[in-house]
């Protein structure tokens, strides 16, 4: 079997159309991947530095069932992570530290939904345009091989053309993709800086209370001398006494 002219074949019978509008649909695809992405992190952008001086207040007041409900009543992922320390913090500094990384690896997984299929498509629909112009050029230099005079080039204009549409495709389609991907990293990173900041704030509180949990040992009250360790005064002056007659 002729591989090449088999090859030849299945793409000159394929041609670039079917090719494009595979590209058009995962182009549809990823616009409702934006579209949604974006609705998302709009519906969980929140003041952090406010929740922040709202928290430390409360905080600060041993309000802890307040600190709670500030915690649930915020949308935002950066609150979802330390209402996990907040629940734990009965346990323990550590435990509360803990309970956030935790909860900060669920949120971050959350957040990067769908993202993977941006960077994909980002990364290969110009390898699938490309793949288009092959084809396109491919069935160029067939009609070439075949036609004579005029007719011959105006079907390897028409040909060269298509196959530049597919290029063009491939790359309207990966532009945005890109774009939108890296976009959304940009804000994935920017939510994980406020939440640690917000983490902080938490874990700022607790190992101050749990520092001032712990006594110092200046602050101990000194132990009164036991009644063996202060000097006998009449058993020193027996001691004297035999001592003299002795010499």
């Amino acid at each position: 079997m002729d591989v090449v002219n088999e090859t030849k074949s299945l793409l000159l019978a394929m041609g670039a159309s079917p090719i494009m509008w595979f590209m058009i649909f995962l182009s549809l695809a990823s616009i409702t991947v934006m579209v949604e992405r974006a609705w998302f992190f709009h519906s969980i952008t929140e003041d952090i530095e406010l929740i922040a001086r709202r928290l430390s207040a409360l905080l600060d007041a041993r309000d802890y069932e307040g600190a709670r409900a500030l915690m649930r009543s915020s949308s935002s992922a950066e609150a979802a992570v330390v209402l996990a320390g907040l629940l734990d913090a009965g346990r323990g500094v550590r435990a509360a530290r803990e309970a956030m990384a935790g909860a900060e690896a669920l949120q971050r997984k959350r957040l990067e939904r769908r993202l993977g299929y941006l960077g994909t498509l980002g990364s290969n629909a110009p390898f699938v345009g490309l793949f288009g112009t092959v084809v396109g050029v491919v069935m160029a230099f067939e009609e070439l091989g075949v036609g004579d005079g005029s007719t011959a080039n105006a079907a390897v204009m028409a040909s060269i053309a298509e196959a530049l549409v597919a290029t063009a495709i491939g790359l309207a389609v990966a532009i945005p993709a890109i774009a939108a991907y890296n976009g959304f990293q940009r804000r994935i990173k920017g939510i994980a800086y406020d939440t640690d900041a917000l983490a902080h704030v938490l874990l700022a509180h607790l190992e101050g209370e749990a520092g001032a949990s712990e006594v110092p040992r200046d602050a101990l009250p000194q132990r009164a001398p036991r009644a063996r360790d202060t000097p006998d005064t009449e058993e020193l002056g027996r001691v004297r006494a035999s001592l003299v007659e002795v010499s």
